[in-house]
């Protein structure tokens, strides 16, 4: 198993944070002009598809010829009103519910605790960062509001001077010290920095650790054993799991276990879980059990004005629009080794989980949308193959 520890890895910037995070897209839905109020809620109304049922042959089908040279295996969980199905393959997943890294979807973890630290009164999401922590961001930048952190509106600096080696506020500090912000609330960039400052954020106005947050507000009432924030010098993975093997870029092009890594994702990447926890925290989530109903509106509710192809609510969600016109809400991550999401129909007539093991030979896109139209029942791109 290859020891990464003794390694300095520029962090990864939203250039291949963005494409997984757009991994789910068919079809995406464009920017609406700006309204009054804060942001707007978006119609789910799609196709009828009630009494399908879900194509248990097709998605036996999105899991065939695992393993390959690009993705050594893989695993989904569908649940919701239209049925259950569960299926693994290729030696790197060793059972359906084995632990995986889930990247990203941390971030729907920390924008639950601050909806939930706004329900109660503790900040608002029209907060500035400025207000919240002062001198954190330096002197001169545009107000920047909670909001705009979960949106990934903000408009703040790509990590590209943080290293994996670095604490969270140094790594902020470091992003910070590179390039010039842009104006906040007027377009979309899928920014890892959002959401080290949201966990920030979090520990400064509870004054706990952001993993003990999580933990007490999320992972113990929901019961969610197989799942936590690992401390920062925690490399380890709990078995079962699924092993991350990659292509190490000018080698041999053997296959190297990367399973044991560095968690410096943190509140914007850096948790452990497995499908039936995420199953169980996406169901809860989208049916209310986590938020109160004005909270539980931000969750969907999408920014007015700002432009581009992916866009996010201000709980993170990313809404995404097939050709067919079905929408599901969600988020995928990635880190190396590992890429994984749980999307659902808003009503959770459909909730899908997947995490699939890829060696980084070449893009994991088409696996993922044969995955979501087997799950969805919606046309993909010619590139699904």
């Amino acid at each position: 198993m290859a020891n990464l520890r003794g390694r300095k890895r520029r962090w990864r910037t939203a250039a291949s944070a963005g494409a997984v995070a757009a991994v789910l897209v068919a079809g995406t839905v464009p920017a609406v002009a700006a309204g009054p109020g804060h942001g707007v809620a978006r119609g789910d109304q799609g196709p009828d598809k009630s009494g399908r049922g879900l194509d248990k042959e097709a998605l036996r089908a999105a899991l065939a010829g695992l393993p390959d040279e690009n993705v050594t295996g893989g695993l989904i969980r569908m649940s919701g009103t239209d049925g259950r199905w569960t299926g693994a393959a290729g030696p790197s997943v060793p059972t359906a519910d084995a632990h995986f890294r889930i990247g990203s979807v941390t971030k729907i973890f920390t924008s639950t605790v601050l909806l939930q630290l706004a329900a109660e009164g503790r900040l608002a999401l029209d907060d500035t960062v400025q207000e919240l922590m002062p001198g954190l961001l330096p002197a001169g930048y545009f107000p920047v509001t909670v909001g705009q952190l979960l949106s990934h509106t903000s408009g703040l600096q790509i990590m590209t001077c943080a290293t994996e080696d670095m604490s969270p506020r140094e790594a902020v500090d470091a992003s910070l010290a590179c390039g010039e912000p842009t104006e906040p609330g007027k377009a979309t960039q899928y920014n890892g920095i959002n959401y080290f400052i949201a966990g920030l954020i979090i520990e400064q106005v509870t004054g706990r650790t952001y993993g003990s947050e999580v933990r007490t507000r999320i992972l113990t009432p929901l019961r969610l054993r197989d799942t936590y924030v690992p401390a920062l010098d925690d490399w380890s993975i709990p078995a079962p799991y699924t092993r991350g093997l990659v292509a190490v870029p000018g080698g041999s092009g053997e296959l190297t276990d990367v399973s044991v890594q560095n968690p410096y994702g943190w509140a914007e990447g850096g948790m452990i879980s497995n499908a039936p926890d995420l199953a169980r925290f996406f169901t809860a989530l989208y049916r209310g059990r986590l938020l109160p109903p004005a909270q539980q509106r931000d969750l969907f509710r999408m920014p007015a004005a700002a432009s581009g192809d992916t866009q996010f609510s201000y709980g993170g969600l990313q809404r995404t629009e097939f050709p067919d016109g079905t929408v599901v809400w969600g988020k995928s991550g990635h880190v190396p080794g590992y890429t994984s999401g749980a999307f659902a129909t808003r009503d959770l007539r459909r909730l899908l989980v997947y995490a699939l093991n890829p060696t980084d030979r070449s893009p994991e896109l088409p696996y993922v949308l044969r995955i979501a139209g087997a799950a969805f029942d919606v046309p993909v791109p010619a590139t699904a193959g």
